[in-house]
């Protein structure tokens, strides 16, 4: 409850730049209690957000062959990597520049090359005309011109690492064994925003040494401590090999996603790592993007911002009769809905992933497309849109024009990862899910 928001925006002016004054301030504002009229209810414990959950989806059992399972689990693995590397390039274009909003700093960049290139139907041009005015592009790797692997990315290292602790660990991981991962394999420099804070929290608090691993460990304050960012995208970026490893099982999708998620986020940070991951798991047992979607919001708080606002989210979607062709009219309104959260948050990028599920259906192309053309944090979003439908319908329904291009190769700076055919990353996914049968 910030009482009189004026009173703190001078302290924030009086303040400055000064260090010292900002963390005292912060730690000021972490203090305050929550209002009382706040008609939301956001839990981060397990058990909490399970009792505020709606009524679950009824979903058949994941009965695949092992043969069509792992042509589903590289159709995800394919699908993350495909649209992970279409939106890199303009990810760089998530806020408002020179007057212009994401979207249209992405839509200007591409039709001052030809109008041809929008909507989009192809990997992103390394250089436009506009790019003075929408600002560059990022990741030569990634480009049209240069694309000829999966590049390193936050969003393909954590998949690798989820699958590291699952090979190791199995589906009884727990969150301290996510942390001695990270130790392992993520220098602090491959972290960022929510991550880093608190990558930097549990050394703090902890140091390096897992010989004294302690037997409880203060997460509120790991997540929370000077970290601003504990409710924007990061955890759902960390969790497609959780998913991977429960396919048609979007409830202990999610559970392990909050495994992951409460190390750094809170609230709505670790809602949207569940909603994503049950998504996933949905999705190889069904082809309904509506369904798969119900599935996934099945998993979160009802009584949660992020519950109300998909459900606004596809109300929109409805009442343009799921049209892809009418994606700007959709974009436009989830836009203000939404708008005025921060580029990476939760919330209104979680709306352009289902909006894009909506309104693309079945067709990859459109699907990955329109979570870049949505805007806001582009590569998250189409990674994450390219996973769900690459698990729904298996990498022998992905178009080649998009999965040539990598060459079946993944660098991502993990030791054993760099590099790696995409084609062997689902082959451990498949091992993992067999050695949970067993």
């Amino acid at each position: 409850d910030l009482g009189n928001p004026q009173t703190w925006q001078d302290k924030l002016c009086n303040a400055g730049e000064d260090e010292d004054a900002l963390n005292q301030l912060m730690d000021q504002l972490l203090a305050l209690p929550e209002r009382n009229d706040d008609p939301f209810d956001e839990p981060s414990e397990l058990d909490a957000i399970k009792r505020l959950r709606p009524a679950g989806i009824s979903l058949p059992p994941c009965t695949l062959s092992d043969e069509h399972l792992y042509d589903r689990l590289y159709g995800a693995w394919l699908g993350r990597c495909c649209g992970c590397a279409l939106g890199k390039p303009v990810e760089p274009f998530m806020g408002k520049h020179n007057g212009l909003s994401s979207r249209q700093r992405i839509k200007q960049y591409l039709t001052a090359i030809d109008p041809s290139e929008y909507p989009i139907s192809d990997y992103i041009p390394q250089y436009s005309p506009a790019q003075e005015q929408t600002g560059k592009t990022n990741c030569k790797p990634s480009t049209r011109e240069h694309i000829a692997y999966m590049e390193s990315d936050d969003d393909i290292r954590y998949t690798v690492l989820g699958q590291l602790v699952l090979r190791d660990k199995g589906l009884t991981f727990t969150s301290w064994d996510i942390v001695e991962a990270w130790w392992k394999h993520l220098p602090y420099r491959f972290v960022c925003t929510a991550e880093t804070q608190a990558y930097r929290n549990m050394v703090i608090r902890y140091g390096f040494d897992t010989h004294k691993h302690p037997q409880q460990v203060d997460w509120q304050w790991i997540a929370t401590h000077h970290n601003p960012y504990r409710q924007w995208i990061g955890a759902d970026i960390r969790v497609d090999s959780w998913a991977y490893a429960c396919p048609g099982n979007p409830q202990l999708a999610a559970e392990l996603a909050w495994r992951d998620a409460r190390i750094s986020h809170v609230k709505n940070g670790i809602y949207g790592a569940m909603f994503m991951a049950a998504m996933i798991a949905s999705a190889f047992v069904c082809d309904d993007p509506l369904t798969i979607i119900q599935s996934g919001l099945a998993q979160i708080p009802a009584s949660s911002r992020l519950y109300l606002q998909m459900q606004q989210v596809i109300e929109i979607c409805t009442k343009h009769d799921c049209d892809p062709n009418a994606y700007e009219s959709v974009f436009d309104e989830i836009e203000k809905l939404l708008g005025h959260y921060h580029p990476v948050h939760t919330n209104n990028n979680a709306g352009i992933v289902v909006g894009a599920l909506l309104l693309g259906k079945h067709d990859f192309q459109t699907v990955i497309s329109l979570a870049v053309m949505g805007g806001w944090d582009t590569d998250c979003n189409a990674a994450t849109a390219g996973s769900i439908l690459g698990a729904m319908h298996g990498a022998v329904y992905l178009p080649e024009k998009w999965t040539h291009k990598l060459n079946d190769k993944l660098l991502s700076e993990v030791v054993g990862y760099h590099p790696i055919a995409i084609s062997e990353c689902a082959q451990r996914s498949l091992e993992i899910v067999q050695a949970d049968r067993c």
